[in-house]
């Protein structure tokens, strides 16, 4: 019996170290993102000393965001019409090279190289709606949420997921994928697919 072939993963550069950083094992974001979650909920905990109920409050509100930051990320910017030359290789790069290959456990969750910039310029908007001291916890929780998004996504092409709520997910996101129609733009959740009408024609 012959061993299972190693997958091959698409190669976007030239350069070695800039095409390791479009790999990523799926246990970093995890690693990376945890700590600034921590940092985030001590300083808001324990010196801001913000009350319990406040940040049960933050923290759902943080949630209904990430939806809506999810879905018109996935809509709007990695499935973007570019017509240059230079936008259809930034889409491809930073989505879809994963509708090419969505196989590929080494591009299945975002790289630092690219969730870092994209959280910064989130973080950036946040700050001009959301007053200090509150920004910090609604950012650990949006991160919380990213993260969760992540690992939804993962598991979604990689394990068999047989939870009812599991396993809508990940039919629902391989349509999104084997379909050959556009839509279904939402991972963690279809929400906003049904809100706008991007649901496929089949549910």
């Amino acid at each position: 019996m012959q061993p299972k072939a190693e997958h091959q993963s698409i190669r976007l550069f030239e350069n070695d170290f800039l095409e390791r950083l479009t790999h990523v094992h799926p246990i970093v974001p995890l690693v990376f993102w945890s700590p600034i979650v921590v940092y985030l909920l001590w300083r808001s905990i324990f010196v801001h000393e913000l009350p319990a109920a406040g940040l049960l409050l933050i923290a759902p509100i943080a949630i209904f965001v990430w939806t809506c930051t999810e879905y018109a990320l996935h809509r709007f910017a990695f499935h973007f019409p570019a017509k240059s030359r230079l936008g259809k290789w930034l889409v491809f790069l930073f989505h879809g090279i994963h509708h090419h290959d969505p196989k590929d456990k080494t591009r299945l969750v975002m790289p630092p190289s690219g969730s870092i910039p994209i959280m910064l310029g989130l973080y950036s908007l946040f700050s001009l709606v959301v007053p200090q001291p509150w920004l910090e916890p609604f950012t650990a929780f949006f991160i919380i949420s990213y993260l969760i998004y992540d690992y939804i996504h993962y598991a979604t092409h990689h394990f068999p997921m047989k939870n009812p709520v599991a396993k809508y997910l990940k039919l629902y996101h391989l349509k999104h994928h084997y379909s050959g129609e556009t839509g279904r733009y939402g991972v963690s959740s279809p929400l906003w697919d049904k809100v706008f009408g991007s649901m496929g024609s089949s549910n």
